[in-house]
Protein backbone atom coordinates (compact mmCIF):
# COMPACT_ATOMS: atom_id res chain seq x y z
CA UNK A 1 0.00 0.00 0.00
CA UNK A 2 1.26 3.54 -0.71
CA UNK A 3 2.42 5.38 2.37
CA UNK A 4 -0.55 6.74 3.78
CA UNK A 5 1.34 8.41 7.13
CA UNK A 6 4.79 10.29 6.71
CA UNK A 7 7.40 9.59 9.73
CA UNK A 8 5.62 12.25 11.81
CA UNK A 9 2.65 10.69 11.64
CA UNK A 10 0.64 13.33 9.94
CA UNK A 11 -1.16 12.21 6.37
CA UNK A 12 1.65 12.37 3.47
CA UNK A 13 0.85 15.30 2.05
CA UNK A 14 -0.41 17.43 4.58
CA UNK A 15 0.98 19.81 6.86
CA UNK A 16 -0.18 19.91 10.50
CA UNK A 17 -3.54 18.69 9.29
CA UNK A 18 -3.77 21.30 6.75
CA UNK A 19 -3.94 20.03 2.86
CA UNK A 20 -0.27 21.05 1.47
CA UNK A 21 -0.75 23.63 -1.18
CA UNK A 22 -0.68 21.71 -4.53
CA UNK A 23 2.59 22.61 -6.68
CA UNK A 24 2.47 24.50 -10.28
CA UNK A 25 5.03 23.53 -12.52
CA UNK A 26 6.68 27.14 -13.29
CA UNK A 27 6.93 26.21 -16.77
CA UNK A 28 4.36 24.31 -17.65
CA UNK A 29 1.20 26.21 -19.67
CA UNK A 30 -1.95 25.78 -18.71
CA UNK A 31 -3.69 22.93 -19.91
CA UNK A 32 -6.37 22.94 -22.31
CA UNK A 33 -9.86 22.31 -20.44
CA UNK A 34 -13.18 21.90 -22.99
CA UNK A 35 -15.08 19.40 -22.03
CA UNK A 36 -16.41 17.10 -19.36
CA UNK A 37 -18.69 14.17 -19.14
CA UNK A 38 -20.77 13.09 -15.98
CA UNK A 39 -21.48 9.21 -16.15
CA UNK A 40 -24.42 8.15 -13.95
CA UNK A 41 -27.31 10.01 -13.41
CA UNK A 42 -28.80 8.40 -10.53
CA UNK A 43 -29.62 10.59 -7.40
CA UNK A 44 -26.75 12.56 -7.43
CA UNK A 45 -25.76 12.47 -11.39
CA UNK A 46 -27.94 15.72 -11.66
CA UNK A 47 -26.41 18.01 -9.37
CA UNK A 48 -22.60 17.56 -11.00
CA UNK A 49 -24.49 18.28 -14.35
CA UNK A 50 -25.74 21.54 -13.15
CA UNK A 51 -22.38 22.72 -11.59
CA UNK A 52 -20.52 22.02 -14.57
CA UNK A 53 -23.02 23.73 -16.61
CA UNK A 54 -22.24 26.77 -14.69
CA UNK A 55 -18.43 26.69 -14.95
CA UNK A 56 -16.84 29.37 -17.57
CA UNK A 57 -14.57 27.98 -19.64
CA UNK A 58 -16.70 24.19 -19.89
CA UNK A 59 -18.44 24.44 -23.91
CA UNK A 60 -19.05 20.65 -24.03
CA UNK A 61 -21.10 18.61 -21.17
CA UNK A 62 -21.52 15.42 -21.62
CA UNK A 63 -23.87 12.93 -20.23
CA UNK A 64 -24.29 9.34 -19.92
CA UNK A 65 -26.35 6.47 -18.42
CA UNK A 66 -28.37 2.97 -19.43
CA UNK A 67 -31.44 4.92 -18.45
CA UNK A 68 -33.07 6.71 -21.64
CA UNK A 69 -35.81 8.09 -19.41
CA UNK A 70 -32.47 9.71 -17.32
CA UNK A 71 -31.20 11.23 -20.02
CA UNK A 72 -34.20 12.65 -21.56
CA UNK A 73 -35.13 14.34 -18.27
CA UNK A 74 -31.52 15.80 -18.25
CA UNK A 75 -31.59 17.01 -21.75
CA UNK A 76 -34.95 18.86 -20.94
CA UNK A 77 -33.08 20.77 -17.97
CA UNK A 78 -29.99 21.39 -19.88
CA UNK A 79 -30.50 21.64 -23.90
CA UNK A 80 -26.96 22.45 -24.49
CA UNK A 81 -25.47 19.02 -23.58
CA UNK A 82 -24.87 16.27 -24.98
CA UNK A 83 -26.70 12.52 -24.11
CA UNK A 84 -25.85 9.17 -24.66
CA UNK A 85 -26.45 5.38 -23.55
CA UNK A 86 -22.44 4.42 -24.57
CA UNK A 87 -19.59 4.98 -22.35
CA UNK A 88 -17.67 3.68 -25.38
CA UNK A 89 -18.47 7.04 -27.18
CA UNK A 90 -17.50 9.43 -24.28
CA UNK A 91 -13.79 8.14 -23.91
CA UNK A 92 -13.32 7.78 -27.70
CA UNK A 93 -14.77 11.94 -27.62
CA UNK A 94 -11.72 13.85 -28.38
CA UNK A 95 -13.55 17.05 -26.47
CA UNK A 96 -14.05 15.26 -23.52
CA UNK A 97 -11.09 16.08 -21.44
CA UNK A 98 -12.35 14.72 -17.65
CA UNK A 99 -15.00 12.35 -16.65
CA UNK A 100 -17.27 12.27 -13.38
CA UNK A 101 -18.17 8.80 -12.05
CA UNK A 102 -21.04 8.86 -10.67
CA UNK A 103 -22.17 5.31 -10.73
CA UNK A 104 -22.83 2.67 -8.30
CA UNK A 105 -19.73 1.70 -5.81
CA UNK A 106 -19.24 -1.57 -7.39
CA UNK A 107 -18.41 0.19 -10.66
CA UNK A 108 -16.30 2.79 -9.79
CA UNK A 109 -13.24 0.95 -10.77
CA UNK A 110 -13.57 -0.50 -13.62
CA UNK A 111 -15.41 2.64 -15.02
CA UNK A 112 -12.49 4.73 -13.65
CA UNK A 113 -9.92 2.47 -14.96
CA UNK A 114 -11.44 2.68 -18.66
CA UNK A 115 -11.31 6.41 -18.59
CA UNK A 116 -7.66 6.60 -16.73
CA UNK A 117 -7.01 3.96 -19.62
CA UNK A 118 -9.07 6.83 -22.01
CA UNK A 119 -6.56 9.76 -21.11
CA UNK A 120 -9.38 11.64 -19.65
CA UNK A 121 -8.40 12.92 -15.92
CA UNK A 122 -11.20 11.16 -13.61
CA UNK A 123 -13.68 12.09 -10.65
CA UNK A 124 -14.82 9.58 -8.93
CA UNK A 125 -17.71 9.60 -6.48
CA UNK A 126 -17.11 8.47 -3.12
CA UNK A 127 -15.59 6.10 -2.22
CA UNK A 128 -13.78 5.76 -4.65
CA UNK A 129 -12.91 2.03 -4.87
CA UNK A 130 -14.24 -1.29 -3.26
CA UNK A 131 -10.94 -1.90 -2.11
CA UNK A 132 -7.35 -1.00 -0.81
CA UNK A 133 -5.82 -2.43 -4.11
CA UNK A 134 -8.03 -1.04 -6.50
CA UNK A 135 -7.44 2.32 -5.00
CA UNK A 136 -3.73 1.74 -5.69
CA UNK A 137 -4.72 1.04 -9.10
CA UNK A 138 -5.97 3.60 -9.71
CA UNK A 139 -3.32 6.12 -8.69
CA UNK A 140 -0.78 4.23 -10.83
CA UNK A 141 -2.50 4.45 -13.56
CA UNK A 142 -3.35 8.58 -13.11
CA UNK A 143 0.20 8.84 -12.39
CA UNK A 144 1.84 6.56 -15.18
CA UNK A 145 -0.13 8.82 -17.39
CA UNK A 146 -0.06 12.36 -16.02
CA UNK A 147 -3.78 13.07 -15.56
CA UNK A 148 -5.34 14.28 -12.45
CA UNK A 149 -7.29 11.61 -9.74
CA UNK A 150 -9.91 13.27 -7.55
CA UNK A 151 -11.78 11.38 -5.04
CA UNK A 152 -15.27 13.03 -4.65
CA UNK A 153 -15.03 13.72 -0.45
CA UNK A 154 -17.37 16.56 -0.99
CA UNK A 155 -17.86 17.99 2.46
CA UNK A 156 -13.90 18.60 2.66
CA UNK A 157 -15.31 21.33 0.40
CA UNK A 158 -18.11 22.47 2.85
CA UNK A 159 -17.16 26.52 4.40
CA UNK A 160 -18.37 25.06 7.98
CA UNK A 161 -15.62 22.15 7.76
CA UNK A 162 -13.00 24.10 6.59
CA UNK A 163 -13.90 26.52 9.09
CA UNK A 164 -13.16 24.34 11.77
CA UNK A 165 -10.26 22.69 10.77
CA UNK A 166 -8.67 26.74 11.02
CA UNK A 167 -10.12 26.35 14.49
CA UNK A 168 -8.20 23.59 15.15
CA UNK A 169 -5.06 24.65 13.61
CA UNK A 170 -5.25 27.62 15.45
CA UNK A 171 -5.78 25.81 19.32
CA UNK A 172 -8.42 27.28 20.01
CA UNK A 173 -10.03 23.87 21.00
CA UNK A 174 -6.92 23.05 22.87
CA UNK A 175 -5.78 19.18 22.14
CA UNK A 176 -8.30 17.35 20.90
CA UNK A 177 -9.93 14.67 23.17
CA UNK A 178 -12.76 13.05 20.82
CA UNK A 179 -14.36 13.32 17.97
CA UNK A 180 -18.01 12.38 17.64
CA UNK A 181 -20.43 11.69 14.38
CA UNK A 182 -23.85 10.78 13.69
CA UNK A 183 -25.14 10.52 10.25
CA UNK A 184 -28.63 9.43 9.86
CA UNK A 185 -31.91 9.32 7.97
CA UNK A 186 -35.17 7.10 7.12
CA UNK A 187 -33.34 5.25 3.65
CA UNK A 188 -32.16 5.17 1.17
CA UNK A 189 -31.34 1.65 1.46
CA UNK A 190 -28.75 0.11 -1.11
CA UNK A 191 -28.03 -2.96 -2.19
CA UNK A 192 -24.55 -2.82 -3.15
CA UNK A 193 -22.68 -1.47 -0.03
CA UNK A 194 -23.98 -1.13 3.52
CA UNK A 195 -24.28 1.74 5.41
CA UNK A 196 -20.68 2.48 6.73
CA UNK A 197 -19.85 2.31 2.99
CA UNK A 198 -22.59 4.70 2.07
CA UNK A 199 -22.43 7.03 5.01
CA UNK A 200 -19.24 6.76 6.99
CA UNK A 201 -17.39 7.07 3.84
CA UNK A 202 -18.46 11.60 4.43
CA UNK A 203 -17.35 11.03 8.33
CA UNK A 204 -14.24 9.25 8.04
CA UNK A 205 -12.64 12.12 5.02
CA UNK A 206 -13.70 14.48 7.47
CA UNK A 207 -12.12 13.42 10.74
CA UNK A 208 -9.10 12.11 8.74
CA UNK A 209 -8.53 16.22 7.26
CA UNK A 210 -9.46 17.35 10.31
CA UNK A 211 -7.32 15.58 12.38
CA UNK A 212 -4.45 15.16 9.81
CA UNK A 213 -3.43 11.85 11.07
CA UNK A 214 -4.61 8.49 10.43
CA UNK A 215 -6.08 6.13 12.73
CA UNK A 216 -3.74 3.64 14.12
CA UNK A 217 -7.12 0.88 14.41
CA UNK A 218 -10.67 0.10 13.60
CA UNK A 219 -13.51 -1.10 15.51
CA UNK A 220 -17.38 -1.61 13.87
CA UNK A 221 -20.51 -3.00 14.55
CA UNK A 222 -23.52 -3.17 13.08
CA UNK A 223 -26.75 -5.78 11.87
CA UNK A 224 -28.82 -5.67 9.08
CA UNK A 225 -32.81 -5.57 9.30
CA UNK A 226 -33.55 -6.05 5.91
CA UNK A 227 -31.18 -6.90 3.58
CA UNK A 228 -28.83 -9.97 4.17
CA UNK A 229 -25.12 -9.34 4.74
CA UNK A 230 -26.34 -5.30 4.00
CA UNK A 231 -25.57 -3.62 7.46
CA UNK A 232 -28.25 -0.69 8.07
CA UNK A 233 -26.93 0.55 11.01
CA UNK A 234 -23.27 0.70 11.93
CA UNK A 235 -21.13 2.09 14.51
CA UNK A 236 -17.53 2.92 13.77
CA UNK A 237 -14.64 3.30 16.46
CA UNK A 238 -11.33 4.99 15.09
CA UNK A 239 -8.65 5.01 17.83
CA UNK A 240 -5.71 7.45 17.04
CA UNK A 241 -2.26 8.53 18.69
CA UNK A 242 -2.43 10.18 22.02
CA UNK A 243 -5.61 9.03 23.25
CA UNK A 244 -7.48 10.52 20.78
CA UNK A 245 -10.83 8.45 19.43
CA UNK A 246 -13.70 9.37 16.97
CA UNK A 247 -16.77 7.85 16.78
CA UNK A 248 -18.92 7.21 13.96
CA UNK A 249 -22.67 6.31 13.60
CA UNK A 250 -24.57 5.48 10.92
CA UNK A 251 -28.24 4.48 10.30
CA UNK A 252 -30.66 4.43 7.71
CA UNK A 253 -32.94 3.46 10.43
CA UNK A 254 -33.62 6.87 12.42
CA UNK A 255 -36.33 9.15 12.46
CA UNK A 256 -35.03 11.96 12.07
CA UNK A 257 -32.43 13.31 9.33
CA UNK A 258 -29.40 13.96 11.68
CA UNK A 259 -26.09 15.22 10.44
CA UNK A 260 -24.34 16.34 13.14
CA UNK A 261 -20.35 16.38 15.02
CA UNK A 262 -18.95 17.23 18.07
CA UNK A 263 -15.62 18.03 19.28
CA UNK A 264 -14.22 17.94 22.72
CA UNK A 265 -11.03 19.75 23.01
CA UNK A 266 -9.10 20.66 26.08
CA UNK A 267 -10.01 24.24 26.23
CA UNK A 268 -13.58 24.20 24.43
CA UNK A 269 -16.05 22.13 22.69
CA UNK A 270 -17.26 22.29 19.22
CA UNK A 271 -20.67 21.21 17.57
CA UNK A 272 -21.51 21.11 13.87
CA UNK A 273 -24.87 20.30 12.76
CA UNK A 274 -25.38 20.53 8.84
CA UNK A 275 -28.98 20.30 9.03
CA UNK A 276 -29.07 23.94 10.62
CA UNK A 277 -30.38 25.99 8.10
CA UNK A 278 -27.61 29.26 9.97
CA UNK A 279 -25.60 29.28 12.51
CA UNK A 280 -24.40 25.46 11.68
CA UNK A 281 -21.09 25.33 13.47
CA UNK A 282 -20.83 26.39 17.65
CA UNK A 283 -17.93 26.56 19.44
CA UNK A 284 -18.66 26.18 23.59
CA UNK A 285 -15.85 27.83 26.55
CA UNK A 286 -17.05 24.84 28.42
CA UNK A 287 -14.39 22.46 30.26
CA UNK A 288 -12.77 20.61 33.43
CA UNK A 289 -9.95 21.38 35.13
CA UNK A 290 -8.78 18.49 37.31
CA UNK A 291 -5.87 20.01 40.40
CA UNK A 292 -2.34 18.53 39.32
CA UNK A 293 -1.44 18.28 42.83
CA UNK A 294 -3.60 17.27 46.37
CA UNK A 295 -2.51 15.38 49.81
CA UNK A 296 -5.77 13.58 50.12
CA UNK A 297 -8.38 12.23 48.30
CA UNK A 298 -10.91 15.05 49.95
CA UNK A 299 -9.03 17.43 48.14
CA UNK A 300 -9.35 16.74 44.97
CA UNK A 301 -11.81 18.07 43.07
CA UNK A 302 -12.91 18.95 39.01
CA UNK A 303 -12.95 22.93 38.07
CA UNK A 304 -15.78 22.88 35.37
CA UNK A 305 -16.07 26.14 33.17
CA UNK A 306 -19.21 27.16 31.83
CA UNK A 307 -18.45 30.25 29.00
CA UNK A 308 -19.94 31.75 26.42
CA UNK A 309 -21.18 30.24 23.25
CA UNK A 310 -19.52 31.82 19.45
CA UNK A 311 -20.77 31.19 16.73
CA UNK A 312 -18.25 32.16 13.53
CA UNK A 313 -18.90 33.86 10.81
CA UNK A 314 -19.29 31.22 8.07
CA UNK A 315 -19.73 32.32 4.19
CA UNK A 316 -21.14 29.79 2.54
CA UNK A 317 -20.86 28.50 -0.79
CA UNK A 318 -22.20 25.50 -2.18
CA UNK A 319 -19.94 21.92 -1.67
CA UNK A 320 -20.30 20.54 -4.24
CA UNK A 321 -19.31 23.48 -6.66
CA UNK A 322 -15.88 24.27 -5.18
CA UNK A 323 -15.08 20.84 -5.68
CA UNK A 324 -15.93 21.07 -9.45
CA UNK A 325 -14.37 24.18 -9.64
CA UNK A 326 -11.48 22.88 -7.78
CA UNK A 327 -10.68 19.53 -9.97
CA UNK A 328 -11.37 22.06 -13.28
CA UNK A 329 -8.29 23.96 -11.90
CA UNK A 330 -5.99 20.82 -11.02
CA UNK A 331 -6.57 19.84 -14.33
CA UNK A 332 -6.33 23.43 -15.89
CA UNK A 333 -2.79 24.11 -14.09
CA UNK A 334 -1.64 20.70 -13.05
CA UNK A 335 -2.26 20.74 -9.45
CA UNK A 336 -2.68 18.02 -6.83
CA UNK A 337 -6.43 18.03 -5.54
CA UNK A 338 -6.93 17.92 -1.90
CA UNK A 339 -8.90 15.24 -2.09
CA UNK A 340 -7.02 13.65 -4.45
CA UNK A 341 -6.30 9.74 -5.13
CA UNK A 342 -4.50 9.28 -1.86
CA UNK A 343 -7.14 10.68 0.16
CA UNK A 344 -9.29 8.16 -1.09
CA UNK A 345 -7.15 5.48 -0.54
CA UNK A 346 -6.80 6.36 3.32
CA UNK A 347 -10.73 6.18 3.36
CA UNK A 348 -11.38 2.94 1.84
CA UNK A 349 -9.01 1.40 4.02
CA UNK A 350 -10.53 2.66 7.50
CA UNK A 351 -13.68 1.38 5.67
CA UNK A 352 -12.03 -2.22 4.71
CA UNK A 353 -10.98 -2.06 7.99
CA UNK A 354 -14.42 -1.47 9.32
CA UNK A 355 -15.81 -4.24 7.12
CA UNK A 356 -12.96 -6.85 8.65
CA UNK A 357 -14.21 -5.60 11.94
CA UNK A 358 -17.83 -5.93 11.19
CA UNK A 359 -16.76 -10.17 9.94
CA UNK A 360 -14.57 -11.09 13.13
CA UNK A 361 -17.84 -9.37 15.23
CA UNK A 362 -16.65 -6.04 16.11
CA UNK A 363 -12.86 -7.49 16.77
CA UNK A 364 -10.38 -4.31 17.08
CA UNK A 365 -8.24 -4.52 13.50
CA UNK A 366 -4.75 -2.84 13.30
CA UNK A 367 -4.69 -0.60 10.13
CA UNK A 368 -3.06 -1.84 7.11
CA UNK A 369 -4.29 -5.96 8.09
CA UNK A 370 -5.72 -7.67 5.13
CA UNK A 371 -9.61 -7.53 5.46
Amino acid sequence: MEDLISHNGTLAGSHNGVHAPSSVPVYSPQRQMRGIAIVGLGYWGPNWVRNFSQIQGIEHVVCCDFSRQRLDHIKGRYPSVMVTEQLDKVLADPLVDAVVVATPVNTHFEIASRCLKAGKSTLVEKPLSTSTEQAEQLIKMARERNLTLMSGHTFEYSAPVIKIRELIDSGELGDIFYISSVRANLGLFRRDVNVAWDLATHDISIILMLLGEMPIEVTCQGESHYHDHVEDVALLTLRFANNVIAFVHVSWLDPNKIRRTTIVGSRKMLVYDDTAPQEKVRIYDKGVTAQKYYDTFGEFQFSYRYGDIKIPRIEEKEPLGQECEHFIDCIRNEKTPNTDGLSGLRVVSVLEAASASLRKGGEMIPLGAKA
